[in-house]
This record gives structure tokens, C-alpha cells and sequence, in this order.
């Protein structure tokens, strides 16, 4: 099965992926139909939103979620479902940007969001598939070396639960010989991120939260004493607004629209290959990414699938077939699986920032966002929700360090975005291709 993400307002259904076809049951909620006024209301039924709306009404806010299809249909229901603890940019690059105290505040919760995630399965009693431990893998001697620098540096800021592995210690957990190593982070994991959104969409509802799904947001106005959201059939107004549309909130709200751009990503998942040969690929049933500027990543579903993703395309377009483009890699790490069947094949975009560092900012005093995670959402999404929901109660010192973060546009503007990153990943590809 293979869907192009045609992405508009009011799709009334996930895209056909693995997670889909396996998702736990949910109730379809109907949308907004009238004009109505709530405390809080959060743009977004995705990891964002969903965060930042448990966190709330864990505190006792009113508040509601309008979602322009689905909860979970973005990236937040799509996506490798892994727990990569950090940023997509490293806490060095990080520290030579922005300063030592900035680097030492994000080595400080660059393992919230996989804890966060933990707490809510636990506390919710959410059944998501959820796994502990991950792997980075390393083709080339200079892969390696950046393994090994990262493990120093990580160590430094009191983060000691990674560790190396060589090439034979790599095939412990992953059955090819393709790697020359790598580094295993024992409190990263991998879940089936679909279920993890309807269980948290489903605990939001239990304390009182209201979801207002096929509600697209169509106007916006946030220079209001209190904000006002206009969607097909009714507005909302509030007291406090947060966006977190993330690459689906397309031009909504102009002020952010320059901030990120939206890169697709695509996935393969294989027939169900069996208790014997899932346990001969990846004994350790651990998930798995390489270091390679567009890389890939894959893991084992519940039903012992072999689920591979990869790939990226600047703009947020699809390929015109995910199959073939995704097959020759997972061939090239997986030969023995050379002819098995592929069930499913599925597309979803996210949002990358210039500086691959995520964004948290206001527009006026009441309106509130949070974007722009670079690959690292799973993660980043329920930090920076519960980042969110502090600052709404009150505690702002954690988001106004995120909101000072100054942001970049992409050189060429809209129009030569996608050439100038496209140009980029050639670069940073041919680098990864010799080695260096």
C-alpha cells in the first residue's frame, strides 16, 4: 500500500500506514459547529498540542483542541516512532552558537521528552508497544569518531547511560555487516507513536479536555485583547491561544510561516517476517539510526515487521513511489530480506528550522507556539509541551530561555528554500560517501 500525503484541510481519515491499520480503537469526534469561548485553546491534535494540553488539564485549566483532521494525523501519528534523546543540532554546536549556559540548559533536558513519554504509558496505562533502548550506527571511521566525541561530550554534562560498540558488538543487536560500529543509548527506545497520540488524546478527554477533530483553524487573530480562531463553521475565543500546527499549519499565521520548512520523510513496512528471523535481524529488538546526514532508521513493530525509513524531501512533496526509493537501502543493511513483501509504504512531513534547533516563542502576550523539532519531535514535542503549559501556569524560566534563542530564515526565501537545502544534503552526502 502506498498514499502520497495530500495533506488539506478536513481529511477525514489517518494516511493508510502500518500504524493506522494497527491503531487501538478511538472515537471519531465531531467537529467545531458553533462560536464558543474556552480558558486555553491549543491549534493541534499532534505530540505539541496533546503535551501541552495533558499538562494543563493535569492543573486544572479548561481547555480544548481543534485538530484540521485527526488526532495524530500529522507526524506525530506517522513518524519512525523512536525515542532519540537530544536536538537535531548537537550541545556543541549548540554551545559555540548560543553559550555555555544555553548549552548546559538543553544538555539538561535533552532526556525529558523520553521520560515524559514513560510517565504518560505508565501513568495512563497507554498501550503503545513501548521498548526500551536505541542505537546509532556508524559507517565510516569518521562516523565513529563523531560517536566517540558526542559519548565524551554528553558525559561532561552528567549524561552516562551511552555507551560504544564495535563492529562485533554492534552484531549483538544488528544482524549486518554493513556498520563499523556505533553507540547504544540504553534510555532512548521506540513505541508505535499512533496508539502513543490516542492514548494521550484519550487521558486528555478523561480530565476534562475537549477535541474538536476535521476543524481546521482558517484565520487567526492573535492581535486581539484575547485571541480569536475562525474555523469553517464556528470561532473560538480565548484567553490563551498556543499553535502547535508544526509543518501542517501552512500559512495560518504569516508571522511563522518563514520560520520552518516542510521536509517529507517516507517509510516501508515489511510483511510480518516471524518470531525466528525478526529475532535473527535484531536480536536485541532495539531501534536503529545512522549518523549519515539523510539517513536511516529503522525497528521491529510488535507483529514483527521490519519498519524502514529514510529519506528526505525538502518542501514536504512525495516521491512518486516510497517502495522504490526506501527498498535498495533496506536491502543494502538487510540482504537476507531481499524479496520479502512490502505491506505498506507512507509518507509525513516535518518541520526543519535553519539552525536545526526547535522554536518556542509568543506573538503578543496571549498567543503562544512551539515548532520546528528537525526530525527530533517524539521527543522534543512533549518537553516542549510541558515547557508550554509551565510558562501558561506561571513558571516562565524555562521558556524564556527557548524564546531568546534567536531564529534564522532560509537564504532564498520561500522560493529558493528547497534548491539552497537540497544543494546542502548533496553536500553533507558526499561527505558521509568518502568518509570524511
Amino acid at each position: 500500500m502506498n498514499v502520497q500525503d495530500s495533506a488539506g484541510p478536513g481529511v477525514s481519515a489517518h494516511a493508510p500506514s502500518y500504524y493506522a491499520a494497527s491503531a487501538n480503537p478511538s472515537p471519531e469526534r465531531p467537529p467545531l459547529k458553533n462560536d464558543i469561548s474556552i480558558d486555553i485553546l491549543i491549534v493541534g491534535a499532534g505530540y505539541s498540542g496533546l503535551s501541552t494540553g495533558l499538562h494543563l488539564v493535569e492543573k486544572g485549566y479548561k481547555v480544548a483542541i481543534i485538530e484540521a483532521a485527526r488526532v495524530g494525523w500529522g507526524a506525530s501519528g506517522r513518524n519512525g516512532g523512536q525515542i532519540v534523546n537530544g536536538l537535531n543540532a548537537s550541545l556543541q554546536t549548540i554551545k559555540k552558537r548560543y553559550g555555555a549556559d544555553t548549552a548546559n540548559f538543553v544538555a539538561g533536558l535533552v532526556q525529558e521528552g523520553g521520560e515524559i513519554i514513560r510517565e504518560r504509558v505508565k501513568t495512563y496505562g497507554i498501550q503503545c508497544d513501548l521498548k526500551d533502548g536505541n542505537i546509532f550506527t556508524a559507517y565510516t571511521g569518521a562516523h565513529m569518531r563523531e560517536l566517540e566525541d558526542r559519548l565524551k561530550l554528553w558525559a561532561g554534562y552528567g549524561i552516562k547511560n551511552q555507551e560504544m560498540l564495535d563492529k562485533q558488538q554492534l552484531r549483538k543487536h544488528v544482524d549486518t555487516d554493513v556498520y563499523v560500529g556505533g553507540v547504544i543509548d540504553h534510555s532512548g527506545g521506540h513505541m508505535h507513536p499512533l496508539n502513543l497520540a490516542l492514548g494521550e488524546a484519550a487521558a486528555f478527554e478523561k480530565l476534562g479536555g475537549t477535541i474538536y477533530e476535521h476543524t481546521p483553524a482558517v484565520s487567526v487573530d492573535t492581535a486581539a485583547a484575547k485571541p480569536v480562531v475562525k474555523t469553517a463553521y464556528g470561532s473560538i475565543t480565548c484567553n490563551t491561544l498556543v499553535l502547535c500546527g508544526n509543518a501542517y499549519l501552512g500559512h495560518v499565521v504569516p508571522t511563522l510561516t518563514p520560520r520552518v520548512m516542510p521536509v517529507s520523510t517516507q517509510i516501508i513496512a515489511t510483511e510480518p517476517l516471524g518470531e525466528e528471523q525478526a529475532r535473527q535481524l535484531i536480536p536485541t529488538d532495539i531501534c536503529v539510526e545512522d549518523v549519515r546526514y539523510i539517513l536511516d532508521y529503522y525497528r521491529l513493530s510488535a507483529d514483527k515487521r521490519l519498519l524502514f525509513g529514510g529519506g528526505l524531501v525538502y518542501g514536504g512533496t512525495d516521491p512518486s513511489d516510497i517502495k522504490a526509493r526506501l527498498l535498495p537501502n533496506m536491502i543494502k543493511v538487510f540482504p537476507q530480506l531481499r524479496g520479502s513483501k512490502i505491506d505498506y509504504a507512507w509518507s509525513g512531513n516535518f518541520a526543519l528550522s535553519f539552525s536545526r534547533v526547535p522554536q518556542m516563542g509568543r506573538i503578543g502576550n496571549n498567543t503562544y507556539f512551539a515548532h520546528g523539532y528537525s526530525g527530533h519531535g517524539v521527543t522534543g514535542s512533549h518537553t516542549f509541551g510541558k515547557i508550554l503549559s509551565e510558562a501558561i501556569d506561571g513558571d516562565r524560566s524555562r521558556f524564556d530561555v527557548f524564546e531568546k534563542v534567536p531564529w534564522f530564515p532560509f537564504p532564498g526565501g520561500r522560493m529558493f528554500r528547497v534548491p539552497y537545502s537540497v544543494a546542502g544534503s548533496w553536500w553533507y552526502a558526499l561527505r558521509d560517501k568518502i568518509g570524511v
